[in-house]
């Protein structure tokens, strides 16, 4: 599944009130960390994250503390660590669980079945899932034992470029990355063996980062994706003036015609457009030129961008006065029956 399908899944279990473990699977530096914590966050519930592959047995079930009877004996009790939930609702969640070693995973079974280890019970209104990466991810992983693998829902979810999109305009990505991903989504996750850099969603946001600070990202990204990003971020030169279309002045702009450079312009007029007024103008001026399919990805964009900065009641009212785009909306859903 993607990961925009992963967060509803996870959603639903939650508005469900689903007492299930969940078993989330997937490569690395895709993001099921922050969909766990995003889904716990939308339904108001609080979150505990725990990497088992940093913990030994004891730290989860606890140190025996002797306590002497009034008879002269005694007895050990089991004092639980701090971070296990003693109160309220959540999400229990043991991430990178298959790279803990054997005995870690074994303490760990007893608290995903019973929801107990030790003397310790957890609360109701928690749940519990985990997290871990496959053996094909070249990840220093363990097996996870048959008993324990046969009490999860396992869910599995792969890099998508559509899901990435939509967290990288909410958190102001750079067009460039944005649009270079369009033309060339291979490379949003691709996994290279010889090199300890290289493309994921995770390294593309810390490359962001990087270029926004003025330094190159092969670190993060690996020198060949690094190399073909540079590449098509010089193309930005030759690209039509998007501040005049966006300003109502791109009649006499005449739309590129390679399609590596169509994928820049619309989405750097998507994620430039501040206002209702200029929304208008790319949506006309991109529907003269392009196809529909290039005009509906530039207004599925513009509604993306201009809901993260707050807009989209400017859109809505923008679009619902524009006589052009009553009749795309015409003759795109007569394209759908056609097609």
């Amino acid at each position: 599944m993607t990961p925009n399908q992963l967060s509803q899944q996870l959603l639903s279990v939650l508005s469900n009130q689903l007492p299930l473990s969940l078993m989330i699977w997937g490569p690395p530096g895709i993001g099921k960390s922050s969909i766990v914590a995003q889904a716990a966050r939308g339904a108001g519930l609080d979150l505990i994250d725990l990497r088992l592959s940093q913990l030994a047995p004891t730290d989860l079930r606890g140190l025996p503390v002797p306590e002497r009877r009034a008879d002269g004996g005694g007895v050990a009790r089991w004092f639980p660590p701090e971070f296990l939930p003693q109160s309220g609702q959540g999400v229990l969640f043991l991430d990178e669980l298959n790279m803990a070693a054997p005995s870690m995973q074994g303490v760990a079974q007893q608290l995903i079945l019973d929801r107990r280890v030790g003397s310790y019970q957890l609360p109701d209104g928690w749940f519990v899932w985990a997290a871990g990466n496959r053996k094909e991810d070249r990840a220093s992983v363990f097996d996870m034992p048959a008993p324990l693998a046969n009490r999860f829902v396992h869910l599995e979810v792969e890099a998508d470029f559509a899901s990435f999109k939509e967290y990288a305009i909410d958190h102001g990505v750079s067009e460039h990355i944005i649009a270079f991903l369009g033309f060339r989504a291979e490379l949003l996750h691709k996994v290279d063996p010889a090199r300890p850099a290289w493309p994921s969603p995770r390294s593309w946001c810390m490359a962001d980062q990087l270029l926004k600070a003025g330094l190159p990202a092969d670190s993060a990204i690996g020198p060949s994706a690094w190399g073909e990003f540079v590449t098509y971020r010089n193309l930005y030169e030759s690209l039509p003036d998007l501040d005049a279309i966006l300003a109502g002045k791109g009649a006499a702009i005449e739309c590129p015609a390679e399609v590596s450079a169509k994928y820049a312009t619309v989405t750097g007029l998507a994620l430039r457009a501040r206002s209702g007024e200029d929304a208008i103008h790319a949506f006309r001026w991109v529907r003269a030129g392009m196809t529909t399919e290039w005009t509906r990805t530039l207004l599925q964009d513009l509604l993306r961008s201009m809901q993260a900065k707050g807009l989209q009641g400017a859109l809505a009212v923008a679009l619902r006065d524009e006589p052009g785009f009553r009749e795309f909306l015409k003759d795109y859903r007569e394209l759908q029956v056609t097609a």
